[in-house]
């Protein structure tokens, strides 16, 4: 019951509310609210207090999901890989949506022909490691760097180069660009290349379609990677490369758990995405 009430609070910190907690978890609201008033019973203090139509966590819940969190991840990770896959059981691959729509949609719609008990999911990198090492999901593609700690395996398929987008000729290293959030892994080494070239970010986006398309518009250059290039079929005429970008690349990894890739199914499936950058 412990397990189950952390677990509870985990996905409520994510969600915010009792009722989309209790939809994550295929439980009632009613039954939320009974899992952490039995945790709080058995810790002895408050974790929640209601905030209007939201859920707002007190510092012990907070204390308890920074110290607790990755432990329980990994236990729930571990309990993952004792699990046997049969031919119908659910492959849940999670991916970065650039990722995904740039180099894996032609591969994976023949692949799916053959199996199609595969569930694909797109979050940013921080997810899809913990996604990983939880036991969420059986692989992950994502792009950006890796946490120093981790448990599972991380094969380095290939660093992405970007391009900057305009629609105007550009002959010299534009003063302000649009960039994706620089706090986000995939891009954090970013901040410090465009300072040390005088380079503003004009606006950090969420979304590396929209920056392209913003670029494309006229609005400014734009810092895309080449995934997006490649999805969007961006023209050459629109593309630019400069030196003094060069080092502006993201790695690329296959990450799965070792135990997992013991597993044909998975096995299979990792080993065809990975032929995709040999």
């Amino acid at each position: 019951m412990l397990l189950e009430g952390i677990e509870t609070l985990l996905v409520l910190a994510e969600e915010g509310t009792m009722s989309r907690t209790g939809s994550r978890l295929y439980i009632s609201q009613s039954a939320v609210s009974k899992r952490i008033a039995k945790l709080e019973a058995t810790l002895g203090t408050k974790l929640i207090i209601p905030a209007g139509r939201l859920i707002k966590l007190t510092p012990d819940a907070h204390a308890l999901i920074k110290n607790v969190g990755p432990s329980f991840n990994e236990i729930r990770g571990l309990i993952f890989e004792h699990q046997n896959l049969d031919d119908q059981s659910i492959i849940t691959l999670d991916c970065s949506e650039t990722l995904v729509a740039g180099y894996l949609a032609n591969a994976l719609g023949t692949y799916f022909q053959k199996d199609k008990y595969i569930s694909i999911t797109t979050h940013h990198t921080p997810v899809i490691v913990e996604n990983v090492q939880s036991g969420k999901a059986s692989i992950g593609f994502c792009a950006g760097h890796l946490p120093a700690q981790y448990s599972f395996v991380a094969e380095h398929l290939m660093d992405e180069p970007f391009k900057l987008v305009f629609n105007q000729p550009l002959t010299a290293l534009p003063k302000a660009i649009v960039v994706n959030d620089l706090k986000n892994p995939s891009n954090i080494s970013q901040a410090a290349v465009l300072q040390k070239l005088g380079i503003t970010p004009l606006m950090e986006m969420d979304s590396y379609t929209a920056s392209a398309q913003l670029a494309l518009a006229g609005m400014a250059p734009a810092l895309v990677p080449q995934s997006i290039v490649k999805t969007l079929n961006i023209d050459d005429k629109y593309c630019f490369e400069f030196a003094e970008l060069a080092e502006l690349t993201r790695p690329i990894y296959l990450i799965y758990r070792q135990n997992s890739y013991k597993q044909p199914r998975v096995k299979n499936l990792v080993e065809t995405i990975a032929n995709l950058f040999v």
